[in-house]
Parts: structure tokens; sequence; C-alpha cells
């Protein structure tokens, strides 16, 4: 674990309810327990064109709900990887460079050459505590996987899911993951045995395709990622954002309706917002 992390206390922090406004893509910011965490952040504007490397670019289909100066104060980045779909030149040229990015190795590595220098950096199960007054976060790697094709796996960049657990000094009140860009693999049945009690997960879907194959769930499979992680709330995103994106929101949908898990799916556009509550 890497040496906490301690934050200037702001206003009273609400113990009591959250919220999650869904920006667009992977991109969403999370308000709870004095926190304001912004999760991948991509801000381009509908027509741009990013390069996802080795040639392909990708092209974005609807704008973000909001822009960089939109934002209230961030007091930290949860990043899955460093693409540019996740992290783009907006994000580099307008976000703040001192705040801190939890995420991999090598997306704090890249990040730092462009100034933001207060990366921390974690492998899978690995934990980052942040403190804020009595509030408590603790960031922690989950298992993610964007390809088991070995080859393709070695031209793509390492990408981790996150749990982001809150808390009052000792009291853990609410428990988010996030899947990051990962398809179905063996070690996410690892994720409810050792982090039970998933209160909201936050699912990748799109079934982006590069090089002919699928790195990201397709819907039916972040279904079904649901199904494995167990969350009780479970809300899809990256799913419409971009022209490499081959699954959408409808396809979750029907999956999700035929699910029999007790899993309850919850839908979002650009620009709405869950709310949620503590767990007391």
């Amino acid at each position: 674990m890497n040496a906490i992390l301690t934050l200037p206390v702001g206003e009273q922090s609400d113990f009591d309810s959250g919220e999650v406004y869904f920006i667009g893509n992977a991109t969403t910011l999370i308000r709870f327990a004095g926190f304001t965490v912004l999760t991948d952040p991509a801000f381009l504007h509908k027509g741009d064109h990013l390069h996802l490397g080795h040639g392909i670019y990708a092209r974005r289909e609807i704008d973000p709900a909001c822009q960089v100066a939109d934002l209230p104060k961030i007091d930290l980045i949860v990043l899955s990887h460093y693409h540019a779909d996740h992290f783009d030149h907006v994000a580099a040229r307008d976000l703040n460079k001192d705040v801190a990015v939890i995420s991999t190795k090598h997306a704090v590595e890249e990040l730092h050459t462009l100034g933001f220098a207060n990366g921390r950096s974690l492998d899978t199960w690995e934990s980052q505590t942040v403190r804020k007054g009595d509030a408590r976060l603790v960031v922690t790697a989950m298992p993610a996987e964007h390809t088991s094709d070995y080859e393709i796996a070695a031209m793509l960049m390492p990408v981790n899911g996150n749990l982001l657990d809150f808390y009052d000094g000792e009291r853990r009140l609410f428990r988010l993951y996030i899947s990051g860009d990962t398809m179905l693999h063996n070690r996410l049945y690892d994720i409810p045995r050792h982090y039970p009690d998933i209160d909201l997960g936050h699912f990748h879907a799109g079934g982006t395709t590069l090089f002919l194959t699928t790195v990201t769930m397709t819907g039916a499979q972040a279904v079904r990622c649901a199904e494995i992680v167990k969350p009780v709330v479970a809300i899809p995103i990256h799913y419409n954002d971009f022209s490499v994106f081959h699954s959408g929101l409808d396809d979750f949908k029907k999956a999700a309706a035929e699910s029999s898990t007790s899993v309850r799916f919850h839908y979002l556009r650009h620009g709405d917002r869950y709310q949620f509550s503590a767990n007391r």
C-alpha cells in the first residue's frame, strides 16, 4: 500500500448521501463523504478524433455532458488505464496538474511526462488510502484484462478495475466497483470472494473492437460481469461514445431483461445523476 494521501478539509462532509454524475464514456463524477472523484476524464467534442495507437483512430459520436471548466474542485482522479478515450488531450490540457491520480504504473509514468506528478500506481489487489478529515477513501485495484489474446494484449495498455470504499472513521459507508476496460476472465470470480457487499457497480461495455478483436465487454458480457461481481445496483457506462464501439446500450438492456440475477440495473444518459445513500 502506498503512503496515505491526506487532503485538506473543505466544506463539512455529507456522510449520508452521494451522487454519480455521468459525463460520458467512462467519465463520471462521484461525490460522497466529502470526496469529489473524477474517473477516466475524456472531454473531446462530438466529431473530434483521437488516436488509439498503431494507426487506429476513433471519432467521438456524442458530446460529453460538461467540460473541465464546469467541474467542481477535484480531489482525486481514478483512471483505469492510459488510452486516449480515457484520458484525452483536453483533460491533459485543462485539468489541474497537481491533482492526485490513481492508476496503473504505465499510466502514472505517461501522465508524469505531461506534468501530472502526483500519481499513485497500483497493481491488482493493492490499495491507496486517501484521508480528508474524518472521511477515508480506500481505492483498491481490481483484476482486469483488455483481452485474452496475448499478441493483442501486448499492443494495448495494462488496465485496472477499481474498488472505492468510503468510510466515516472506521465505519464503511459505501462500496463502489468500476470494471475498467476488461473482458470476462476467471479472476473476476475472486472479486466477490475478497470484496463482497458491493453497493454499486459501473460496468464498461461498448464491445470496443480493435484489430478485429473485441477488447471491452459487449452489453451481454457486461451483464454477465455484473452477475459475477454481484453489486446491489449495476450501471452500464462506456457504451456509445466512440466509433470503435459495436455493442450499444440496447444490447445491455436486452441481456439484463433476460437475466435472473438479483442485481438491479439502472441506466444513465449523458448528464444524468444517480443518487445513493450510505449504509448505516
